[in-house]
């Protein structure tokens, strides 16, 4: 099962004029958002995204921001440290 949260509302943007094909957003994205095409980074699905940042932390040519602790991955710690229910 491919994870998918609230459509069309993540913060995650990817300046592919930016992006020199390092590829560790692939490596780091737990959710697979991002492949390699032609030498470069290109988002599969923005859905996906959980915004938990570690694209935009592992990019050293700021090709990708994201606002990390307003999505899904916030939701889930914060339930999971509150002792509530940990989702979306």
């Amino acid at each position: 099962m491919k994870h998918k949260y609230i459509r069309n509302v993540t913060t995650l943007e990817l300046k592919k004029d930016k992006c020199k094909g390092c590829g560790f957003c692939v490596e780091v994205c737990p959710h697979r958002v991002f492949v390699m095409e032609n030498g470069r980074a290109d988002i599969v699905d923005k859905n996906r995204c959980m915004e938990c940042g570690a694209c935009a932390l592992n990019c050293p040519f700021e090709a990708i921001t994201v606002e990390v602790g307003v999505g899904c991955a916030i939701a889930i710690i914060n339930g999971n440290n509150n002792g509530g229910k940990s989702c979306c």
